[in-house]
């Protein structure tokens, strides 16, 4: 297992190639430490891992790594389905001003069209997220100040990994001095 940077992990999901509306997330506090958890997984793609926290409002740090090549049986039920409530999205920058007008340009199409015939939230997000080329997006599972039992359970499956980037997560949040307070 190879940790690295949070935003490769994310550029690894972006990059992989794998069906965009696969994807499914879990996410919620940190056990016993300050910033967040997620696990993201794809059928085929794998399962990754990230410890993100705040180190100032404008500046996210942490660290990640692939945990598992696919999702399998004994994973599956730890992931959210297509019906669950919560979503999520990852998007990729535009590559220059023409193609961010385009993006704008469908994603206004896309709200026109929802706007003037009855529609589900569901449909709205997936015709969004299709407008702007998401590569990734799908149901989540998130607690904002605290953690699903999915994540627990994710979390104790892959307990070398969560060792390896609690610490790498410690290290960088001590570096950082974030348990001192803003400077």
């Amino acid at each position: 297992m190879r940790v690295r940077d949070w935003q490769d992990i994310v550029e690894d999901v972006v990059d992989s190639g794998a069906d965009p509306d696969g994807w499914r997330a879990v996410a919620g506090d940190r056990r016993g430490g300050l910033g967040e958890d997620m696990f993201i997984g794809h059928p085929s793609a794998g399962v990754f891992q990230l410890k993100t926290y705040a180190r100032n409002p404008f500046d996210v740090k942490g660290v990640g790594s692939e945990v598992a090549r696919r999702i399998d049986d004994d994973l599956e039920p730890l992931f959210p389905d297509r019906d669950h409530d919560g979503r999520f999205g990852v998007r990729s920058a535009p590559e220059d001003e023409d193609a961010a007008k385009e993006s704008a340009k469908r994603l206004e199409e896309v709200l026109k069209t929802h706007a003037d015939a009855p529609t589900t939230g569901d449909a709205l997000f997936e015709d969004v997220m299709d407008a702007l080329d998401s590569p990734a997006f799908g149901p989540m599972e998130y607690e904002f100040d605290g953690r699903p039992d999915e994540m627990d359970e994710l979390t104790d499956t892959f307990e070398e990994a969560e060792e390896l980037l609690s610490k790498e997560l410690d290290d960088l949040i001590e570096d950082d001095g974030v348990g001192r307070g803003f400077e």
